[in-house]
């Protein structure tokens, strides 16, 4: 048995620009104006370390709290746009009926995770998730994947993650854990292949349509 630790934002859900027009937004409410394609390349790190990361550490003790809040804010007037990706809840389907178990991997708040989870109809083909509760740091660090496997009951005999950014890449790699990576985040094959994905797929459903050629099967992989 696999565990699959699908990331929700940028791969299952269509997020990634809503959420970097958030960040400019809040940034700007402090009087920061930054170019939203800076914003952009760190979408699908965490909001703990993305106001240092894009800044420096006195603005983050300063202004930190205060811009995540209204990046959560300027989000929450955009939630409602957001639409799965093509072909999500197919594969969500398929490594169900694969037999696979199936881990949601969001540090996002519970409310955005069940809003999101209803748009996948991933109820019942999820057997697990997580929320921010459950990390004490976001990716890049481990500590999703490691509460995404620890989800998993009784432990999986080799785990998967399926990730659409540098990030969730690397977060993976920390936790001991191989990458399908899909270019649904707006980030090249170049670049997730760069942070260590061992197969890159252009859609989900290209994805899905090649399961049997994947990690997953034990053949050889390709990227």
């Amino acid at each position: 048995m696999t565990a699959m630790i699908l990331d929700i934002d940028g791969t299952l859900v269509d997020t990634n620009y809503q959420h970097a027009l958030a960040w400019y937004r809040a940034f700007r409410a402090q009087g920061i104006v930054l170019p939203i394609w800076r914003l952009h390349r760190h979408i699908g790190m965490g909001g703990d370390q993305f106001v240092a990361a894009l800044t420096d550490e006195a603005i983050e003790r300063e202004l930190g709290d205060r811009i995540r809040e209204r990046e959560g804010h300027f989000y929450s007037q955009m939630i409602g746009e957001v639409e799965p990706m093509n072909g999500a809840s197919e594969l969500l389907r398929a490594l169900h009926d694969h037999g696979h178990t199936v881990v949601l991997a969001s540090s996002a708040k519970p409310d955005e995770i069940e809003h999101y989870l209803g748009l996948l109809d991933a109820h019942e083909l999820a057997n697990a998730w997580t929320s921010a509760g459950d990390v004490k740091a976001t990716k890049p660090q481990p500590d999703l994947v490691t509460a995404a496997l620890e989800r998993v009951d009784p432990p999986p005999a080799d785990a998967v993650m399926i990730g659409d950014s540098p990030w969730d890449v690397l977060a993976a790699r920390r936790a001991g854990v191989q990458t399908l990576a899909v270019m649904t985040g707006g980030f090249s094959r170049e670049e997730l292949s760069q942070a260590g994905a061992v197969e890159v797929y252009e859609s989900l459903t290209e994805l899905k349509d090649a399961l049997e050629e994947t990690i997953l099967s034990g053949e050889p992989s390709r990227s």
